[in-house]
């Protein structure tokens, strides 16, 4: 989209909410520098910071990294700048800095201005929407500058909790996931959450968020972003019979394919997350498709209880600061780890990159594997 027509739907929204504005025209001077850069602050998404005589604005958390068009591709070049300060409110909105903090799915009209906890920065949003991350959806927040006195906003502490108790809201998973099947319900994720009260629920705040993040990137991996509840390759199915289990595969010897958020499969796994999770998944799988609870069940239970090919859970290693790498290694191993197949293992952290961004943590380091 070109800046005219970006310009024009700004100026259209802040004007149907009776905020006046001002649009730079492309013979202005260049617009005030914002503070200078620094390689030991960390900025989070909608933070600004000059360097080489541009403003850049943050994508998602960062830190060490210069700005510039390259690198990993979280700033973002706002053009020249010159002289000190920062730039400007748009003219006509001094209203005082006491805004409300921003509250993930909250219904925000045209005009409304709220304070986002994570970098402290004010927000105004462009078009009415559903309370979509201000750092992430640029289409329906704008970064915003208020003026006068008032009154500070309330603390991150002070906000209302998340209703569900999980460290990922119903807005955010929707963020995370806008194709999902709506066979995957954050109502499901949310009552699976009692199998295994530690998941996400250990350590900081960010450790659990980031634990949370690591979890479901995986599982966006392995399901094309919530896309398929069982394995596409239905050839493989009868190849996941054990027979030299003693309890065989009452349910046939083609029932225990992959299924679910974490594509469960064999039956001795079946069995396994069955009495584990007080639920005869051996005599019953189909209830890993059918079933939303069960399914979330069954990968958090992978998540908390199994090593894999690794040498520790996928949770342990993201309480114990081993790194969103080590949780690669604890479901797929050297099938993608120790350069088995990188581009597999970037799609994990680009997927893990993005979910800590709208979260508001940082990745951590230790990525890959």
């Amino acid at each position: 989209m070109n800046k005219q027509k970006t310009a024009a739907l700004l100026s259209g929204a802040l004007a149907a909410a009776g905020l006046a504005v001002m649009v730079p025209s492309t013979s202005t001077a260049a617009a005030a520098c914002a503070a200078p850069y620094a390689a030991s602050q960390v900025y989070t998404g909608g933070m600004s910071a000059s360097y080489n005589g541009h403003n850049w604005n943050a994508k998602w958390w960062t830190q060490g990294e210069t700005p510039s068009t390259g690198g990993s591709g979280v700033w973002a070049d706002q053009g020249a700048c010159g002289g000190g300060g920062t730039t400007p409110s748009p003219s006509g909105t001094t209203q005082a800095c006491n805004h409300p903090v921003w509250v993930a799915g909250t219904n925000y009209t045209t005009g409304s201005i709220v304070k986002y906890a994570p970098n402290g920065q004010y927000y105004i949003a462009t078009h009415d929407n559903p309370g979509y991350d201000p750092t992430i959806s640029t289409w329906y927040w704008s970064p915003y500058t208020c003026t006068g006195t008032g009154t500070p906003s309330p603390s991150p502490s002070t906000t209302t909790p998340n209703p569900s108790g999980f460290v990922v809201s119903e807005a955010q998973f929707n963020q995370m996931f806008p194709n999902r099947n709506s066979f995957y319900t954050y109502s499901g994720l949310v009552a699976a959450l009692s199998a295994y009260p530690a998941f996400a629920n250990t350590g900081s705040d960010t450790v659990k968020k980031q634990e949370a993040a690591a979890f479901l990137a995986n599982v966006n991996h392995e399901t094309g972003g919530l896309v398929y509840i069982v394995e596409q390759n239905t050839a493989n199915y009868p190849h996941y019979c054990d027979t030299s289990q003693p309890y065989g595969c009452p349910a046939g010897q083609a029932a225990y394919y992959g299924r679910g958020p974490i594509q469960l499969s064999w039956n001795f796994n079946y069995k396994a997350a069955g009495d584990a999770l007080g639920i005869n998944l051996l005599n019953n799988p189909n209830l890993v498709q059918t079933d939303a609870a069960v399914a979330w069940k069954t990968g958090i239970w992978y998540w908390m209880t199994q090593n894999g090919p690794g040498t520790m859970t996928p949770h342990n290693a993201m309480v114990n600061g081993a790194g969103f790498g080590e949780t690669i290694r604890s479901i797929n191993g050297s099938i993608e780890c120790n350069g088995g197949n990188p581009a597999q293992v970037q799609s994990r952290i680009n997927s893990y990159t993005s979910f800590t961004s709208i979260l508001g943590v940082p990745t951590g380091s230790n990525l890959s594997c």
